[in-house]
């Protein structure tokens, strides 16, 4: 008889694999420069390695529920943790941008299921008044990753070379699969569910579906990773990817609403819990992404700092969050998710205002409480939205819920980086071009510093003519970079008044507690 096994041991046998999918999808930018070099790739080229990595995992996490109906959940996840950690291994190994991308794709379609399916098993390993508990861990690894991914990458690209940020997965992927087979078992219930839902999509197998999705994701994931940088709907081929997206997607959704064993069981979102807080999570991870994004950009491009620097600036938003995450937890059960969300969506919104202020003068002291802050209120988000969101579905159809929840989320992660991207190069430019127009040596001050920067030219040796025109140069130099500063400011303010007005719609998030699945002790094998 198989003795018990704690559903703490559970929950960090089966922790690695998507802590370290959630740090793949952000340690490989810090290393771009040196791999770009290396392989001798254009700036366009390198983009593939990131863009094939997300593609292949947002294709797969759809496809958690009809997998683990096929296999099983534990196979899955033991599967996806094989995959994933082949490819990185891949991924270090080569020696060709060609062979790269390929190992990236293998590295994301093990990845993509990790998540969603540990998602799964936690709610069937913690009993239902700590299944808030349970998110808050899984919020830990889903939020950590991303934040040390660029501190780590950077280390390990400054001491050793880029192919070590891909076979350090080696040893982290081996414990993982170790633990997971020795500590994880499904429950009777939910394996006999899965057997007869089996049976039925293997009799009426969705291939349409799964080419309909294919197509669907693929096109809409290159237009969100390539949108920016080639001047959105300027670019024929970001036209043809979105009507390609849209076609595909609405002729993917009739398919699924009609077949007999869907590929992706759409009909979840008859669920009004589940609709609410899938629909809510992905507008707020949107917002959450776009707010990650711009502090490590600003600190790298205009304050200079390495890789490893920005990531340490960003530990105390980490750290508040790990330390606040386990609070909102216990909180769960307590306080209406809705109250949760919306305090999260304030103390957010207001640590984006606070991160306004920055300047080129800013020193990282006075970044601690707008990072504090934000991180605080990304625990008091995530949390109770991961939760909500998956508390009335059957044991059964948890695995295809999370897959779809972590779909949502991620596309909505994917869009809100695209919009304040956009946002900000646009912003900046506008600035830039506003402040260029007041830099004229007719005002005294701009003549001033004209003059003293053409002296120093001269003492240098510079003739005449070169020295005035490599001031004027300096200086405009000078209004680009206050530009972006102003660019990022005003993305930071929108930041904050865009979470203000998506506030009321926390009040459609309505969980009825007592539909909480029944729990079941997990077990050795």
């Amino acid at each position: 008889m198989p003795q018990p096994v704690g559903k703490w041991t559970v929950a960090v046998s089966i922790a690695f694999g998507s802590l370290m999918a959630t740090i793949d999808t952000s340690i490989v930018n810090v290393a771009m420069p040196q791999i770009r070099g290396q392989l001798g790739a254009s700036l366009q080229e390198i983009t593939l390695v990131t863009t094939a990595y997300m593609i292949a995992m947002v294709l797969i996490m759809p496809l958690t529920g009809l997998l683990g109906s096929l296999f099983g959940q534990k196979r899955v996840y033991l599967a996806s943790l094989i995959i994933f950690t082949a490819g990185s291994v891949l991924c270090g190994m080569s020696r060709s941008l060609e062979m790269l991308v390929i190992a990236r794709i293998v590295q994301g379609l093990g990845g993509g299921a990790l998540q969603p399916t540990q998602q799964a098993i936690l709610r069937q390993t913690f009993p239902p008044e700590e299944q808030g508990m349970a998110m808050a861990v899984f919020s830990m690894v889903i939020m950590v990753g991303p934040a040390i991914g660029p501190v780590l990458g950077g280390k390990i690209t400054d001491d050793f070379s880029w192919p070590w940020i891909f076979l350090v997965n080696l040893p982290v992927g081996l414990l993982g699969i170790y633990l997971t087979w020795r500590n994880v078992h499904e429950a009777p219930d939910v394996l006999a569910t899965q057997r007869e839902r089996a049976k039925t999509a293997r009799a009426n197998f969705d291939w349409a579906g799964i080419i309909l999705m294919t197509v669907a994701i693929g096109a809409m994931q290159y237009v969100l990773e390539e949108g920016s940088s080639a001047d959105w709907f300027d670019s024929t081929s970001i036209v043809i990817g979105t009507f390609v997206a849209v076609v595909a997607l609405l002729a993917f959704i009739i398919r699924e609403l009609t077949a007999v064993a869907p590929v992706v069981d759409i009909r979840l979102f008859r669920d009004p819990t589940f609709a609410s807080g899938t629909a809510i999570g992905g507008i707020v991870f949107a917002m959450l992404m776009g707010s990650m994004f711009l502090l490590p950009v600003f600190t790298q491009e205009l304050m200079h700092y390495t890789a490893t620097q920005s990531g340490m600036l960003l530990l105390p938003r980490t750290l508040a969050m790990m330390v606040a995450s386990p609070f909102v937890g216990r909180l769960y059960n307590k306080v209406s998710p809705a109250i949760l969300v919306g305090i999260g969506i304030v103390l957010t919104a207001f640590g984006c205002w606070m991160q306004a202020d920055i300047t080129l003068a800013t020193s990282t002291g006075e970044l601690l409480v707008p990072l504090s802050v934000t991180g605080i209120g990304f625990s008091f988000l995530f949390v109770p939205l991961t939760t909500a969101a998956l508390s009335s579905i059957p044991r059964a159809d948890l695995a295809a819920a999370a897959g779809v929840n972590s779909f949502v989320r991620q596309v909505g992660g994917s869009i809100g980086l695209s919009v304040f991207a956009t946002l900000f190069t646009q912003y900046s430019s506008q600035a830039s071009t506003g402040l260029a127009s007041a830099v004229t040596t007719l005002r005294p001050e701009v003549a001033a510093q004209t003059f003293a920067i053409k002296a120093q030219l001269l003492t240098r040796g510079y003739s005449s003519d070169l020295a005035t025109a490599l001031a004027h140069k300096a200086l405009m130099g000078r209004v680009a970079v206050q530009g972006t500063v102003i660019g990022f400011d005003k993305t930071f303010i929108l930041q904050a008044i865009a979470f203000v007005v998506v506030l009321p719609i926390a009040v459609f998030l309505r969980v009825q507690r007592t539909q909480t699945p029944a729990h079941v002790e997990l077990s050795v094998e």
